[in-house]
């Protein structure tokens, strides 16, 4: 079965396969390294594998990878001369990203109750 099609932009792939590189923030790595960790990873998995590992990751440490993937696109714009793409805004911990109405659902169709509706 064929692949998703799929579309990484340069920076974004960097950042990916920094992110799935062993280099970590508390390294301090300078732009050689990260560009070095780049390089690496993305020889070792390819940038399909690179986004697969981060997939795992924010499956199963959404938190830290978030932290993670905010460094990855720093580090990787700060070391290939480029400024990092804002990332994108998560929601507070405690909110639903399932929008909520006031209208009832349509007949035979569910929805999910609000956070703040829900007893």
């Amino acid at each position: 079965m064929p692949s998703a099609p799929y579309d990484l932009s340069i920076s974004a792939a960097r950042a990916t396969a920094l992110f799935a590189s062993p280099l970590q923030r508390s390294d301090e790595p300078s732009a050689r390294q990260v560009r070095q960790a780049i390089a690496t990873a993305i020889a070792a998995y390819g940038v399909r594998a690179c986004a697969a590992r981060v997939a795992q990751a924010y499956g199963e440490q959404p938190e830290t990878a978030l932290t993670r993937m905010r460094w990855a696109l720093t580090a990787a714009a700060s070391a290939s001369g480029g400024s990092p793409a804002a990332p994108a805004r998560t929601p507070a911990p405690d909110h639903s990203t399932v929008p909520c109405t006031a209208r009832a659902p349509a007949p035979g169709h569910s929805t999910l109750p609000c956070p703040a509706r829900a007893a």
